[in-house]
């Protein structure tokens, strides 16, 4: 079976996307983020190809389900900026849902993350490419151990990768424990979110040595040790042998962060944290993390459900 990145437009090859970001949001609304929401078309089609002038060629959006995908704007948007784009299906922290949601979805999770995965979101018709899911600080409550159980349950149906975001970059051992251990998801079909906000370089070795991939993904505020660490966690890694495990991407989740907006969006990756980190780790390693890298971490040989 040939392994396959599911993108909005279909099935391609990985080694067709081009330069990625690996963890981006181009829609997102959330009840926290109140007034921040990213629900503009226009901005969105901006902000592709503003990143696709960098050199940009592939986005990853992590929007999982209920928190504004706007997911039938996305095949448009490809075709018009020549960006592949990856849809997400999965489910965030509770605090991102009204009860109501959470109720709607309780004895169905997993078969939602399958439908979506394998037939299509809503009457769209675009497939999910992906599953998000996410942990909690320094802990996982019964929240993510629900999520986590119905992606490993879509996983195994259909082949997806599950991709983590880790609060503040936190417990990043428990969630493979979990997924890998308990739920039996092969380690190289996980992806770690936000490693950066937690610079504790023993512990990104450990998650390293599971298997699974390692996002470095999104500026941030200075005393979250994001950029100014980020150099050195990267190469220790890279020193470590876990290269080609690493994957980069902006996070974008508000509209000021939007570089239309006067933020540094998504084609800040490409036009600062791309030289900044090849300063510190080579050209080459820099050009495989953004391309090699995320082909490899988000194709699947994908599977129909039940067979």
């Amino acid at each position: 079976m040939v392994s396959a990145v599911r993108t909005v437009l279909g099935d391609v090859s990985p080694a067709d996307l081009g330069v990625c970001d690996a963890h981006d949001h181009l829609f997102f609304g959330s009840p926290r983020l109140p007034g921040q929401e990213l629900r503009s078309v226009v901005a969105a089609r901006a902000e592709l190809a503003a990143f696709r002038e960098q050199g940009g060629g592939a986005v990853v959006q992590w929007t999982p389900y209920g928190l504004g995908r706007r997911v039938a704007d996305l095949p448009p948007l490809s075709r018009e900026t020549g960006v592949h784009v990856v849809a997400a299906t999965g489910l965030h922290q509770s605090v991102h849902y009204d009860e109501d949601t959470l109720a709607g979805l309780r004895n169905r999770l997993a078969e939602v993350f399958v439908s979506e995965l394998a037939e299509g979101i809503g009457t769209s018709g675009v497939r999910a490419g992906l599953v998000k899911v996410a942990g909690g600080f320094h802990a996982l409550d019964a929240h993510a151990r629900w999520t986590m159980a119905a992606a490993a349950e879509a996983h195994h149906a259909t082949g997806a990768t599950i991709a983590v975001h880790l609060e503040l970059g936190t417990g990043a051992l428990d969630v493979l424990d979990l997924l890998c251990g308990r739920l039996g998801v092969p380690p190289h079909r996980v992806v770690l979110g936000h490693l950066n906000r937690s610079p504790d370089l023993v512990v990104h070795r450990q998650a390293a040595e599971y298997g699974c991939y390692l996002a470095f993904d999104g500026p941030s505020l200075a005393h979250h040790a994001t950029d100014w660490r980020m150099p050195d966690a990267v190469r220790a890694l890279a020193d470590g042998g876990f290269g080609d495990r690493l994957l980069l991407g902006a996070d974008t989740t508000t509209a000021a962060a939007r570089s239309v907006d006067g933020g540094p969006g998504m084609p800040y990756l490409l036009r600062r944290v791309r030289p900044r980190l090849a300063h510190a780790v080579g050209e080459e390693l820099v050009r495989r993390i953004l391309t090699e890298n995320p082909g490899r971490a988000f194709g699947a040989e994908w599977r129909r459900p039940g067979r």
